[in-house]
């Protein structure tokens, strides 16, 4: 099938699934990720339930259709020329949090600030290192998200994920593998729909104190008035990212639009309309650097995506 007939005979398709509002053209990626960088996806859905992601996943594999999964953008670099076929972004239309007893249970969407903030209000601790995370729950568990030693995987009992074939299926804790900012959603293929934590009874003044301690300690340190996407690279086995670039000498190192932030070294920010090839460039630059200096190689955490 050709392009163009493929894309109208998807797009065709999906109108009879998702409403108008959530259904976009030619959708500029700068508008849906935290660097504020990225081309167009030829279509943007927000959907809004896991049967509608599976039919959606449906409507797309007849159609021959790539498909992106999109949480809260935190994490991801969107090349400059965009991302062909469709992206999935889950957003505060599956952004739902309940609880039963113990178990907070929240859609892909929701953020970690949300459902950090819900588990405060009922009283449950477990979560509080995850206040000053800016992604997706979705997106947290994709990666096993960490943050002032806590990770995401210390708290998932389950994860109900639409695979490829279009069914729904629930994941047990087992089943994810989590390893550090790893998931088996990475290889399988499956998207994440909805996810349970289990947390512990605690005390709301002694889970606020610890995320008000939390959020006054990031915002000391990293960058956040500037769009990024997060921390840049891992973390390489017995160093620190940033000591390294810092010790390199390269804070505040540009190029283009892109910076390497004086604020926290593992940081590159977007100085001002920076493009995706200057945060490429600038990555690039720093890796060579360090490992001309250290001998240690730094590997991306954020996720590069598109074309």
């Amino acid at each position: 099938m050709q392009k163009i007939n493929r894309e109208q005979d998807f797009f065709n398709r999906v109108q009879s699934l998702v409403p108008e509002e959530r259904l976009h053209v030619n959708e500029p990626m700068s508008r849906h990720t935290t660097f504020k960088i990225g081309g167009p996806a030829d279509f943007l859905i927000q959907p809004a339930s896991a049967p509608e992601v599976a039919a959606v996943l449906t409507c797309a594999i007849n159609c021959d259709m790539t498909v992106t999964i999109l949480g809260n953008g935190s994490n991801v670099l969107v090349r400059d020329n965009g991302i062909r076929g469709v992206v999935l972004k889950f957003d505060e239309h599956m952004g739902y949090i309940r609880h039963q007893g113990d178990t907070i249970v929240a859609g892909a969407g929701a953020t970690l600030a949300d459902v950090s903030e819900y588990a405060l209000e009922q009283q449950l601790a477990g979560l509080e290192f995850a206040i000053g995370i800016p992604g997706s729950i979705g997106g947290a568990v994709f990666m096993n998200a960490g943050a002032y030693d806590g990770e995401i995987s210390s708290v998932v009992s389950a994860v109900t994920a639409v695979c490829p074939e279009g069914n729904i299926r629930r994941f047990s804790r087992e089943e994810i593998h989590f390893t550090y900012r790893h998931s088996i959603f990475q290889e399988n293929g499956c998207v994440i729909c909805e996810i349970e934590l289990e947390l512990v009874p605690g005390k709301a003044k002694e889970i606020g104190r610890k995320m008000i301690d939390l959020t006054a300690k990031r915002e000391s340190k990293q960058p956040l008035e500037l769009p990024s996407a997060g921390s840049t690279f891992k973390r390489p086995p017995g160093y620190f990212a940033g000591t390294l670039i810092e010790q390199t000498g390269l804070k505040g190192l540009k190029i283009g639009g892109a910076q390497v932030s004086e604020k926290h070294a593992g940081f590159i920010v977007n100085a001002g309309s920076a493009t995706a090839g200057d945060v490429l460039a600038l990555i690039g630059e720093v890796q060579h650097r360090v490992h001309k200096k250290f001998g240690v190689m730094l590997h991306p955490e954020v996720r590069i995506i598109g074309e």
